[in-house]
């Protein structure tokens, strides 16, 4: 008999139910949770993991009693993670991108999964995205060995593309090419499978075909080009989703893909168009923020049929105009968090036509409308530069009326559904360098030292926002704070590492990166130059700080030590202070 020990005080799973006619995954813990989910392969299947919660006195499968869902079940991970698989019938499959997980309390949470489709034959390419220990022995290897994420594959949804990619969320750069009819999307520290097609002939949304090749780069880089068809000017936004992989999607296109897309600017409301038969009215029954301020999602009794979304040049508000829709008559004024996402939202109806107004905070970036149900619609809200909590003084600073002071902006990676890497015994990268991040916020600031942090919680914030972030409050320098991770088989790798992208980042790093040999010694891993996203974007000097191998059998126990990590803080506060002082 193996006798296992429970972690002190760990939540525990209550109930759980799958409503196989709404395709709905309904679960409650008896303490907040923050799950975590990603799409998987052979078989298809949503897989929803529980950090911190063991199996309660819970039925541990279901029949779905469904043509699409085979079986939903639960299961005891590891020993401090309880998960959830919804998994499907052969030739079915669902779109990653219209899944949503959202908390109706921070103990209840609902997993809604869109209509399951029929896949016609097999996907252009697939994978698992599965921890290492559940993967089977014929897994795709990488062409590039150490790197954070691989690529496994790309499908095609209903809204657009669909990358799969099995490890961490990796650095994003994607442009519109000055060769007419391409879009090239970069992804760093990743490395191909070996058995994705170098080319793909696709024919779907106006992408002729889809090209990929490794980049001999340090990190490796991978290049995924979309060669688009002639005269075809469709902009294209990727992002990581929140089941894992990154989505592709085409931006204000005329190609009919079943899923309506922002338009910029929004065009004044039209009215519904005659039809033979009379519309059916939507009644617009809740508008609220959810999922722990990342959307606001507006529901109706029946399907909503048509909608557009943009950003209104008269208000400069962004705006959701729903046709064929009216206000339930009871609807509530929805609800604005304090310190949100949002500082205004505004409902009006207009001849069958309901427009939802809304402001969003200062660094706050609005993401795509998408419809996940009929009934439902979901407006993605990403980041927000705010100071770190316990550091502000009692009245904000304003960062562009202070003169003669240094502005600093310090960058915890990852975040939110993006925990970074994951190490020895499964340290996680967020809990490193949010903590190290905090203290040399604190202390510069002890130093007179204006300091704007791109997050200062678990939260979400893109590699795009955190560029904004710096530009809007006009730093004088940014340092973003990283732990580093290569394969759990080479803890033999330890070191510290820092690197920059421009000239005028080079010292800026070679000061921070001395002052930790010296603080904490360890093996260095030098200071380098790389075309990270945070670094090649940023107008001020950058540098990035990689304050040791999570996967390290040196560093990893050092990383998880509170006091050590408070060391690395002196050492990275030294630094800047040095920098800014000329030195």
């Amino acid at each position: 008999m193996l006798l296992v020990a429970l972690p002190v005080g760990a939540a525990q799973l209550q109930f759980w139910r799958f409503n196989a006619a709404e395709n709905r995954l309904v679960f409650t813990t008896d303490e907040s949770v923050r799950p975590r989910a990603q799409l998987v392969r052979n078989p298809t299947r949503v897989v929803i993991d529980l950090p911190g919660v063991q199996i309660g006195s819970v039925a541990r499968s279901q029949l779905a009693a469904s043509e699409a869902v085979r079986e939903v079940r639960v299961g005891q991970f590891d020993g401090e993670t309880t998960r959830l698989v919804i998994e499907f019938n052969p030739g079915y499959t669902v779109d990653p991108q219209a899944v949503v997980v959202r908390g109706s309390t921070p103990t209840q949470w609902i997993v809604e999964l869109p209509e399951p489709q029929r896949e016609d034959g097999s996907p252009i390419a697939s994978s698992s995205n599965l921890p290492t220990s559940e993967r089977s022995s014929t897994e795709p290897a990488s062409l590039v060995e150490g790197a954070a994420t691989r690529l496994d594959g790309v499908r095609v949804t209903q809204s657009g593309l669909f990358l799969e990619t099995a490890g961490a969320v990796p650095e994003m750069d994607i442009d519109r090419s000055r060769r007419r009819g391409r879009v090239t999307l970069e992804l760093e520290n990743t490395s191909l499978s070996t058995e994705i097609e170098e080319v793909v002939e696709l024919n779907q949304f106006g992408v002729e075909e889809i090209q990929f090749e490794q980049k001999d780069d340090d990190p490796p880089t991978v290049e995924v080009r979309l060669e688009l068809e002639e005269d075809d000017e469709t902009n294209w936004r990727a992002s990581a989703t929140n089941l894992g992989g990154i989505a592709l999607v085409p931006v204000g296109s005329s190609i009919s893909t079943g899923v309506n897309r922002p338009q910029q600017p929004l065009p004044t409301p039209s009215r519904p168009a005659p039809a033979q038969a009379a519309p059916v009215i939507a009644t617009i029954q809740q508008v609220e923020v959810a999922n722990n301020g990342t959307q606001l999602v507006i529901r109706s009794d029946t399907p909503i049929s048509s909608y557009t979304s943009g950003w209104d040049r008269r208000t400069t508000d962004y705006q959701i105009v729903i046709n064929n829709a009216r206000l339930a008559g009871a609807i509530a004024d929805p609800q604005i968090p304090e310190g949100g996402p949002l500082r205004r939202i505004r409902l009006r109806e207009e001849n069958n036509t309901v427009i939802v107004s809304l402001a969003p905070t200062s660094g706050v970036q609005i993401g795509d409308v998408i419809q996940p149900s009929q009934q439902l619609l979901a407006l993605g809200l990403q980041g927000r530069p705010v100071a770190a909590p316990g550091f502000t003084p009692a009245a904000p600073i304003q960062l562009p009326n202070v003169a003669g002071r240094a502005i600093v902006m310090i960058d915890p990676g990852h975040g939110g559904r993006d925990p970074g890497a994951i190490g020895i015994g499964g340290l996680r990268e967020t809990t490193v360098v949010l903590p190290i991040s905090l203290q040399v916020a604190n202390l510069l600031q002890q130093q007179g030292v204006n300091v704007v942090m791109t997050r200062t919680t678990d939260q979400t914030v893109s590699l795009e926002g955190r560029v904004q972030m710096a530009e809007r409050a006009n730093a004088s320098i940014f340092v973003s704070i990283h732990a580093n991770a290569i394969s759990l088989s080479r803890p033999d790798v330890n070191g510290i590492e820092t690197y920059y992208a421009s000239p005028q980042g080079a010292r800026l790093a070679r000061a921070i990166h001395n002052s930790m040999l010296q603080a904490v010694g360890g093996p260095d891993r030098g200071v380098r130059q790389s075309r990270f996203f945070v670094l090649r974007r940023t107008s001020m000097p950058a540098a990035l700080v990689e304050t040791g191998f999570v996967t390290g059998a040196r560093d990893a126990p050092l990383l998880n030590d509170p006091a050590y990590r408070e060391r690395l803080a002196q050492a990275i506060a030294r630094g800047i202070l040095l920098y800014l002082q000329g030195y």
